[in-house]
Order: C-alpha cells, then sequence, then structure tokens
C-alpha cells in the first residue's frame, strides 16, 4: 500500500508539472536571462509606448507647468467648460489611438507595445470629466484585441497608482509618493492588478504587468522609500499569482527607474527588470551596472523607457541595446509638432491660444476670470482640430526616426 501511495502520488506530481509546463508553453515567459516565445526561442522586444493616451502628459501638449492629467483636464474645463471637457477626453481616446495605429506600428515591424494607464480608470473617482469604473478593461480589451489581430506582444503598465509611486506629474499625484506609506493606496493598487490579472490570465496577447512606473523619484528621502518598494512588489505579485499564474511580472528600479539596488535575489520564477534611460551618453557604461546585474542573478532586463532625442542618438543606443541582447520600447510612439517618436500630430490652427491659457499663471479664481476668453470657440475650434489631426491617417510619419529604430518605412 505505501508503495502504492508513494508511486500515485509521484504520479500526480508529474502530471502535475506537465500541466503546468503545457500551460506555461502558451504564453511569452522567461527562461534564465532571456525573455522566450511559448516554443522556447529567444525573442526581444522591439517596439514603442503608447504615451499621453491614457495618461496625458503636458508637454505632449505643448505645456510646460500644465503637466498632469489633473491639471490638463483642469485647463481644457476652464476653457470651454466641464461637460466639453468630458466629451473632448471620450474622443481622444478613441481619436488617439485607434487599429490604424496598431496596423501601421505591425507593418513597419513593431513586434510589442506597453501600455501606461492611470488606474483611475478602474474605481468611480473623476478622471478626465468621468467616473465609470469599466473604461479601464473597455479600452485595454481594445488595443489588446487590435494587437492580438495583428500578433503584437501587449506589456501593461501601471504608469499612475493610487496615492501616486513617483510624485511628480506622471504619477498623476500630489506631489508625493503617498502609495508606500498607506495601506488604503496599497490595497486598492493590489485590487485592481488582480483585477487586470484575473481578467487577463488567458490571453496569450498579453506579456506581462509592469506593476508600478518609476517609483520614488529622486526629490525625496531614499533612505525612507527605497526600502519599501520590493516589498510592496512582493505583496503585488502574490497577489497577481493567486490568480494568474501565465504572465511575467515586470518590475521598475527606483529613482526613475534606474537604479536596482533595492532588489535581493529574484522572488519569482517568471520576472524580467526593467530600466529607463533618457538623455545621457548612449554608451555601454550608461547601463553596465543592469548588465552586471542580469549577470548576477541569471535574470532578462530591458529598457521599457528611452528614446526623446536624435534620430543619431537614438540609433546608437538601439543598436548598443541589442547588441547586447536587451529589449526596448522607445517613448512615446506619437506626439504633437515633433520628430522625436515614430509619427508626429499636426500643430492646430489658434492651438498656441490654448497653450498661453495653459502657461498663464491662475493662482485664484479671480485670475482665472481675468484670463476668461471672450470667444471661447477659438478654444474650442483648437480642440476639435487637435482631436482631428491626432487620428493616424492626420499624422506624419518620421522616417529618421523609423529608420533609427531599424524599422521599415512606410509612406
Amino acid at each position: 500500500m505505501k508503495r502504492w501511495l508513494v508511486g500515485a502520488s509521484m504520479l500526480l506530481l508529474a502530471c502535475s508539472s506537465i500541466e503546468l509546463y503545457a500551460q506555461k508553453n502558451k504564453f511569452v515567459h522567461t527562461q534564465g536571462k532571456e525573455i522566450v516565445t511559448p516554443d522556447g526561442k529567444p525573442f526581444l522586444l522591439k517596439g514603442t509606448n503608447l504615451g499621453n493616451w491614457l495618461v496625458p502628459e503636458g508637454y505632449m501638449f505643448k505645456f510646460k507647468n500644465t503637466n498632469s492629467p489633473k491639471m490638463i483636464h483642469e485647463t481644457i474645463a476652464q476653457l470651454i467648460g466641464p461637460d466639453a471637457a468630458a466629451d473632448f477626453w471620450k474622443k481622444f481616446q478613441d481619436n488617439y489611438i485607434t487599429q490604424a495605429d496598431i496596423q501601421f506600428l505591425k507593418s513597419i515591424g513593431v513586434n510589442s507595445i506597453r501600455v501606461p494607464f492611470n488606474y483611475r480608470l478602474f474605481t468611480t473617482e473623476d478622471y478626465l470629466g468621468v467616473n465609470d469604473e469599466s473604461r479601464g478593461l473597455k479600452l485595454l480589451d481594445k488595443v489588446v484585441a487590435w494587437c492580438k489581430k495583428e500578433n503584437i506582444y501587449v506589456i501593461l503598465d501601471m504608469h499612475c497608482a493610487p496615492g501616486g509611486q513617483t510624485g511628480d506629474n506622471i504619477d498623476d499625484s500630489y506631489g508625493y509618493p503617498f502609495l508606500f506609506e498607506n495601506a488604503n493606496n496599497r490595497k486598492l493598487t493590489i485590487d485592481i492588478w488582480k483585477q487586470i490579472a484575473k481578467k487577463y490570465k488567458n490571453e496569450t496577447t498579453v506579456i506581462g504587468y509592469d506593476l508600478l512606473n518609476e517609483p520614488v523619484a529622486h526629490y525625496f528621502d531614499a533612505n525612507i522609500l527605497n526600502p519599501l518598494v520590493e516589498p510592496f512588489y512582493k505583496e503585488l505579485t502574490a497577489a497577481i499569482r493567486s490568480v494568474d499564474k501565465n504572465h511575467i511580472i515586470f518590475l521598475g528600479g527606483v529613482q526613475w527607474n534606474t537604479n536596482f539596488k533595492i532588489f535581493n535575489t529574484p522572488f519569482d520564477s517568471n520576472v524580467v527588470y526593467t530600466f529607463h534611460k533618457y538623455g545621457d551618453q548612449p554608451n555601454l557604461g550608461s547601463i553596465q551596472r543592469f548588465i552586471d546585474f542580469r549577470e548576477k542573478y541569471n535574470v532578462p532586463i530591458y529598457a521599457g523607457e528611452t528614446g526623446e532625442n536624435t534620430d543619431e542618438w537614438v540609433g546608437t543606443f538601439r543598436k548598443l541595446l541589442e547588441e547586447h541582447n536587451i529589449g526596448w520600447h522607445f517613448w512615446p510612439y506619437k506626439k504633437m509638432d515633433s520628430p522625436k517618436n515614430l509619427v508626429s500630430i499636426q500643430l492646430p490652427a489658434n492651438y498656441d491660444s490654448v497653450i498661453q491659457y495653459a502657461e498663464a499663471p491662475k493662482n485664484s479664481f479671480k485670475d482665472i476670470r481675468k484670463l476668461a476668453p471672450a470667444n471661447r470657440q477659438v478654444y474650442k475650434q483648437a480642440l476639435d482640430d487637435l482631436l482631428n489631426n491626432c487620428l493616424f491617417q492626420n499624422c506624419l510619419q518620421n522616417q529618421g526616426y523609423i529608420q533609427a529604430l531599424g524599422f521599415e518605412n512606410k509612406r
């Protein structure tokens, strides 16, 4: 009897292992220092970030001081009214990224994209004039379906977490990474990631989840905040693994994803460590510390964000990454009137008036009344023109940038 029980246990263990292997084999996953396809072949991420779509950023609107999503929304609501502003954002989300954009990305050779999102899309908190908690999955479902059709893989990136993980405009927070010191914020982050993971646990088009974009900016006391990041990553990962054992977990370093010193021995077997790099020289010395980390822990690394530079810089750095077997997603896919991205949105007529209003100091309602436009229709038309100009068919392809990334020109 004892021998039979031992044999049965071994058989069950073997069957379980086979089932787990077969399940894992449906998904892109990690294997040592490599990200590999379901059939085990090395896969180098090559693509872009859909920045500004679900997380508007001021500089992509040609604003400097009005730079977070809530500040941009407030400006537009002051100019054309709250209802019109909410309608603007609905059309913006419909127009900024469409199936045509994804088809274009596939046509030039992109094999994957990273999709930044704001946690408020999954809550009843007001975000861009609406408080619909179903928006998040609806929008992600749409882009995942387009990518599935085009055989482009997707990484989902929580760019803005509850309470703020960065403490700057990019996380749409209140100027401090309150997330790490607030239990309610951490719980909400966990709940949203569990919801997302449960939704996409069987979706092979999704590669994985980038848990927190650029945690803890350099402005704050790293001695206090840095030690809180990896423990929370562990909590998030455990919560995700309770519903989804299939997808890669992407972990970013602190201080703009540049500092991997917070990490110890990997706590999950299907994890990629992601760094970001802007400015600096595009040479080996600038990324050697990340390569050393990869060698020490036998894990994949990847450049989740980089770019915002000249074609020459972009081409040099892209080649350097590929020489060292590092995948990449350059930032961003498109923005207004700029050559530093794959496609450029043409500047609308009279849009300078919108910029002037956004940049003017508004420290009181008296200031807002004083700056109120005499003819709001001019501003409304400029914003309507922006909605039309951001459609793919009305954008300009930046051929030099496309070539710098090693992609094929499509006119």
